[in-house]
Parts: structure tokens; sequence; C-alpha cells
């Protein structure tokens, strides 16, 4: 698995080894030259002794000054060039995900939930950020560090280099014993917070609701009680750090003490010298800050290879409604002429088929209503033309060709599929309706509105097609919302619209305006999914669906004369509206 990992790793910077391997030389040239600025002041220090002239030492401390400062730059150089490619592979990666998500079935993502979808794109993410640009800079700094330090203090003196790092194995280990308490205290603080936003973002959605049933207290005690448990894991994460530092500081401070007092001796002994101690101080200063950096690179390293997996098992994962091997384009527009031969769907969590063995014809330009009672398939066979769904091969067709044959993007060009909850976007009203098409002009917008009657309603409003409708179209009502759905479909003038209960917050009088409309467009087929018997009573044929099955198909005038579901249906429907209207009378 780890073998697996580093693959990964390497499959990621492969795009980007120039500019690792620049990064990396930048850091061999950082680690020589801070071995050569402790030989310097060791040498300017030794040449103390011996007496000295004012332009000996200022030449010297020249000398070392430009040393240091090519340096930094050298340092800060070989920073911009790794931490680029990590925030390089993360812009790249953030990109690639979220265009694979785009080919997923929908029905996968709401199962997933996009509350995880969106943490792997944002917080794996930046995990597998850190793993590139950090972790890949510290590990190989310490390793040159070390690589490069031990042995100029080995020159100098081999026990006092020994006696200094012995201390060093325990920072490693306060680190690590710390540092993994810190990594769980940070997720607790970011699943904390992640509560809290997500209580934000649903009591905002929700605010209606709220209101209505009074339950502003209770909210406010929800959210206090979530913002405290993110004030507790914040400060638990402070106190965490605000220990281990100082603890690290003072590891750092014996091993210094600690070479001052053998040094000191050694000096005695003559076989050390005073600028060979310096050396060996500021070596030791250079080696702290990686060490005590090491546990925390560490532990930056485990999570980002789980973050790899995360992120890494969206990307593997194939859509099962995808185009076949070799798919067939079409060159035009199609017929419209929808076919069903013995159809039949089950949902994968599903022991029942939802579709049994449906058979029907619907001609190019017809108009045709698919009624039924709830639960009866009539969304499952909607969501199956559009291929929303799976869908067997050899079953359903478009103009004598199996949608499962069809290039995806032209049978959806050639489909309009209109929801009974069409999502809207926070933009304008304009903008929503030109959604799938969004070079159309503001003359075909308004015709499309016109087809849609959403006209009176978009004079109604001060900024008319300007009109922000905001998230999810809640500033509009729910018959506008569903007219604004429609108005898209209509703009793309789709040979074929199937209407799954479109029209269902739009009262009868509207609806059959609206087919009126359709109607007039003759090359267009029009499968209108409704409970509105009133208006499926205007369309050319009707299909009656009950529990996936078709058990009636005809003129509503036939229909009702024959004892059946579809009788039933509307004799439910006309006493349902008596009721209705005695109930407004009284």
């Amino acid at each position: 698995m780890a073998a697996f990992r580093l693959d990964l790793i390497g499959r990621y910077l492969r795009p980007h080894r120039k500019t690792v391997f620049l990064g990396a030389l930048a850091l061999v040239l950082v680690n020589v030259l801070s071995v050569a600025i402790p030989m310097e002041v060791r040498k300017v220090v030794d040449s103390l002794k011996e007496g000295f002239s004012m332009n000996d030492v200022l030449s010297q401390a020249g000398w070392i000054v430009l040393l240091a400062s090519s340096m930094g730059l050298v340092r800060l150089i070989s920073r911009q060039l790794v931490f680029g490619v990590g925030r390089q592979v993360e812009v790249e990666l953030r990109q690639r995900l979220f265009d694979h998500m785009l080919t997923q079935d929908p029905g996968w993502v709401q199962q997933i939930g996009s509350g995880e979808v969106i943490s792997r794109s944002t917080s794996d993410i930046e995990n597998i950020r850190r793993l590139l640009g950090f972790t890949i800079l510290s590990l190989t700094n310490t390793l040159l560090a070390y690589s490069f330090t031990l042995p100029a203090m080995l020159a100098i003196d081999p026990w006092l280099t020994l006696a200094a790092i012995t201390l060093y194995p325990v920072m490693l280990g306060t680190v690590g014993l710390f540092g993994g308490r810190m990594v769980k205290q940070r997720k607790l603080q970011q699943k904390a917070l992640s509560s809290l936003s997500e209580l934000i973002q649903e009591d905002l959605s929700g605010i209606s609701a709220i209101k209505i049933y009074g339950q502003e207290s209770s909210e406010k005690n929800a959210f206090s009680e979530r913002n405290h448990k993110y004030r507790d894991s914040a400060i638990n994460l402070a106190r965490t750090a605000s220990t281990l530092f100082p603890l690290l500081q003072g590891i750092s401070s014996i091993s210094l003490l600690l070479l001052i007092a053998l040094g000191s001796s050694q000096l005695e002994k003559g076989s050390l010298t005073i600028g060979g101690l310096v050396a060996l101080i500021l070596y030791v200063e250079r080696l702290v800050f990686p060490t005590a950096l090491l546990g925390f690179t560490l532990n930056t390293f485990q999570v980002g290879q789980v973050s790899l997996e995360r992120v890494e098992e969206l990307l593997q994962r194939l859509p099962k409604i995808r185009n076949s091997e070799k798919p067939l384009s079409l060159s035009k527009p199609i017929n419209g002429r929808l076919e069903a031969l013995g159809l039949t769907i089950r949902y994968e969590d599903s022991n029942r088929d939802v579709i049994k063995n449906l058979s029907f014809v619907i001609e190019p330009g017809e108009l045709v209503a698919l009624v039924g009672p709830i639960g009866c398939g009539k969304t499952t066979l909607a969501r199956a033309l559009g291929r929303m769904i799976v869908v067997p091969k050899g079953q359903l067709f478009v103009d004598d060709h199996d949608v499962t044959n069809l290039r995806l993007e032209d049978l959806r060009s050639n489909i309009a599929l209109v929801p009974q909850e069409g999502y809207l976007f926070t933009s304008s009203l304009a903008d929503n309706l030109r959604y799938g098409n969004p070079q159309a002009s503001l003359a075909e917008v308004e015709a499309s509105a016109v087809q849609s009657r959403l006209m009176d309603d978009v004079r109604g409003f001060p900024d008319g097609f300007d009109t922000l409708v905001g998230e999810r179209g809640i500033t509009l009502s729910g018959g506008q919302r569903q007219r604004t759905a429609l108005g898209r479909a209509l703009l793309l003038s789709s040979p074929v619209i199937v209407l799954d209960d479109a029209l269902a917050s739009v009262d009868n009088k509207t609806a059959s305006s609206i087919l009126s409309s359709i109607r007039k467009q003759k090359k267009r087929t029009t499968l209108m999914i409704s409970h509105q018997l009133s208006a499926a009573a205007a369309c050319d044929r009707i299909l009656v669906m009950e529990d996936g099955e078709l058990v009636q198909q005809g003129h509503h005038s036939e229909l009702i004369k024959i004892e059946g579901t579809y009788k039933r249906l509307w004799e439910r429907e006309k006493a349902a509206e008596s009721i209705d209207t005695v109930s407004s009378s009284s």
C-alpha cells in the first residue's frame, strides 16, 4: 500500500518534475551554504587570537554577510518553487475532481452526500497540497541538513557532536507524542467548525420554517452548544501547542548548555579552539528546527496519504451511466419518435421492478399525457428517457436508436427533461432561463418566458429579467419556479420535451394555456407526466400506468367510458374539486 501511495505522489509530481528538480537543487545549495557559514565564523574567531586588523574583520564580515544573504535568497527561491508545485497540483487536482464529479450519476451523488464530496474536494485536497509542498520540502531539508551538517560537526569534534545531539531523540519523541495529539485535536476542531457551518447553512435555508414554528430559541441553543464545542476544541489545541513549544525550547537549551559545558573542558585541554566551539553551537542550533519539525512532518505525511486515498477513490470511480465504447453521434436533431419495447427497470437497492414490461410508441409531434397513481413508475420513465438512471439495452428507443448506444451529450441535447422541482441557481432570472443556452439573446429569453406564461410575472418584478433568484429560487413562488424551469427547457427548442409533473404548482387554466403554446410547435414531441387530469384531457393521447405497468391508453373521451384506473382517477379528481368548491363558497 505504501508503494502505491508513493507511486501516486510521483504521478502527481511528474508533470512538474523540472520545477521539483530546481527546488531540490536550491535546497542542496542552501544546505551547502549553511555549513560553509559556521566554518567561516570559525576562521574569524580563531584568527582573533593572533591579532587582527579592522580591514580583515570587515572583509571577512562582509564575506559572511554575502554568504548569509545568498543563502536567504536561495532558500526563498526553493520555498517558492516547492510550495508552488503544491499549489499547482492543488488547483489541477481540484479541477480534475470537479470535472470527474460532473460525470457521475445523480443518484450516486445524492447517496454519498454532497457534504462528503465537498470535504474531499476541500480539506482532503488541502492535505495533499501540504503533503506535496510542506512535507516534501521539510523531509528533504531535514535529510540534507543532517547529511551536510553532521559530517562538518564530526570533523570538528566527534565526542562533542554526539553529546550535543544526545537529546535530539528526546526532542523527536516529544514532538511525536504531542504532534499526534495535536493532529487529533485539529481534526476535532475542524469537525466542530464544520458542524457549526452546517447549522448556519441549514438555518439560513430554512429560515421560513424556523419562524413559522417559532423555533428561534431552539436554534439559538443549538448554535450556542456547537459554538462552545468549537471554542473548547480550539482551546485544547492551543493548550497542547503552548505546552509543546516551551518543552522543545527547553530541550534545545539543555543540549546547548551541555555542549558549552563539555566544550569548556575541551578548550582547557587545548583540543578544541574557541572558533570550533562557536561553529558547533551554530550547527546545533541549525539542527534544532528540522529535528523539531520532523514529528509534525511525519504526521502531515500520514494525513496526506490518507487524503490521497480518499481523493483517488473518487477519481477511480466510473459512473454507471456513461457512453458505450463506440457511441453513436447524431449529426442532426432527431424527429422525436419515442418507443419502449418491454422496458423493465429495477433500482439497484430494490427487490422489485419499478417498471414492468412497458411497451408504447409516441410519434413525432404528438402531445401525450402519462398518468397514474403515485409510485407507479412515471418519474422513473422520465429519468430513463434522459438516461439519468441505468437503462437496459434494447428496450428504449429514440428514432429507432437504442438510447444506450447514443452519445449522452446528443441524447440530452435532443430531450429536454423538466422535473417537478426544477433547480434554480442563485443568479438573475434571465441567466436561469438561458442556463441550457448561455448565448441566447434577450429576445429568445423573452420568447421562452411568453411560452411558459412567465412574462406577466416578469413585468411585475421591479428588475424584470435582472431580478436575482435566491438560493434554490427561494424568492419565487412554487408556480414561478416551475414555469422558470419550463421556460429554460423551451428555450432549447429540443425535439422532445418531457414534463415530469412540471405543472403541478400551476393552476389548470395556466397549464392548459402552456400546453396549447407547446402544441403550436408542430415538430416538438411532448410527454406530459401529471396528476392534473384536466390538463391531460387536452392531450392527443393518454398513457395510464399502475404498479409499473401500462394498463390503459387512448383519448380522454374514450378512457372515461371504460371502468379502470383512469376513470377512477378522474372521478377522484372531480370529487376533490367539488369539495374545494363547496369549501370556498361556504
